[in-house]
């Protein structure tokens, strides 16, 4: 079942706040059982067999595999929650955006993805080459001065392992994008894209 948006200001302010409670509790879960493989010297990708192919010993392989399929799941809770939490965000500051077609005349694209490498974090959240940058979490074209891009690496910075939603336009259609950036994902720093100012 999908998400129905209140009418009401005041509605709509509730239920982004609910919204907000599922999404602080969903991280708390996620760090629970982060903690787990934390505790095991493990992360999402540490092998699980040593060298010979045989179980290792020296982790609680059962407590692992639990905990990174809790994590897949809860991950893609707290993916659902955020893209409702997005549209809910923008209803709440501009309500005419709830209209199917509606478009924010008051956001310019300021950045450009040039670049998205296979298996990132950019990837996974759907991320494509020339995809044009309105919102980068609370960061607008007013955000930004001179065509610097450091405050979206300071956004980056602060939300590792965390979701950032992303407002982008491709080919005259809106996207929310929820990245989620994070190190060891297998390459280059943690989005795994290229982006420039426009």
């Amino acid at each position: 079942m999908g998400f129905t948006f209140p009418s009401s200001q005041s509605e709509r302010t509730r239920a982004v706040r609910e919204l907000m409670s599922q999404k602080e509790s969903t991280e708390l879960l996620i760090e629970e059982q982060a903690s787990i493989l934390k505790a095991n010297n493990s992360s999402m990708r540490t092998p699980l067999v040593d060298a010979q192919g045989f179980p290792r010993d020296d982790i609680d392989i059962y407590a692992v595999r639990g905990a990174r399929v809790r994590i897949i799941e809860l991950r893609n809770d707290l993916d659902d929650l955020m893209s409702k939490i997005g549209r809910a965000l923008e209803g709440i500051y501009d309500p005419a955006l709830l209209a199917p077609k509606a478009t924010d005349d008051n956001l310019k694209a300021f950045a450009k993805v040039n670049a998205v490498s296979p298996g990132s974090p950019a990837a996974d959240a759907g991320l494509q080459k020339d995809d044009l940058i309105f919102k980068f979490g609370h960061l607008t074209h007013q955000s930004l001065t001179g065509g610097s891009l450091q405050p979206i690496a300071e956004v980056v910075n602060e939300n590792e392992d965390r979701h950032v939603i992303v407002k982008v336009s491709r080919s005259g259609e809106t996207i929310f994008a929820n990245l989620y950036p994070r190190k060891g994902w297998g390459g280059r720093g943690m989005l795994g894209c290229h982006i420039v100012p426009t």
